[in-house]
């Protein structure tokens, strides 16, 4: 199970947020085999008055939250580092200082998805990566 949410400045989010939606997912793909029919992604939009950042940053800085099952190697967690910073730089213009990635982890018994415990379900994907 994996649910993205993707913070920053409605004004430069919103008019490419298909297209980012489209990257975040083919990286998460790629680097954590993850299913192609399994997206979940929600952009929350910040006013220019609501967003503070380091002087370093710009108005397209952007924050990706990732929350997951638990399992995945340091080394597929980089991939998709490095994945998201490329693509994010070479597509859509959105330079690595201007992007942060965090991904949170939780035992899969902290999620209740599909009427029960996730540690219940049986995952058509391997999260120990």
């Amino acid at each position: 199970m994996g649910q993205i949410k993707i913070f920053g400045i409605k004004k430069h989010l919103h008019p490419i947020r298909e297209k980012l939606s489209g990257i975040v997912h083919e990286c998460i793909v790629d680097a954590f085999h993850y299913p192609k029919e399994k997206k979940a992604h929600r952009f929350i939009y910040i006013d220019e008055d609501s967003f503070f950042y380091f002087d370093t940053r710009t108005e397209k800085h952007t924050i990706i939250e990732i929350n997951v099952f638990e399992g995945r190697s340091i080394e597929a967690k980089k991939k998709l580092y490095q994945l998201l910073f490329d693509r994010f730089e070479n597509e859509l213009g959105i330079s690595t200082m201007d992007l942060e990635i965090t991904i949170f982890e939780t035992p899969m018994h902290n999620w209740g998805i599909r009427g029960k415990s996730a540690d219940k379900l049986v995952l058509n994907y391997n999260v120990n990566i």
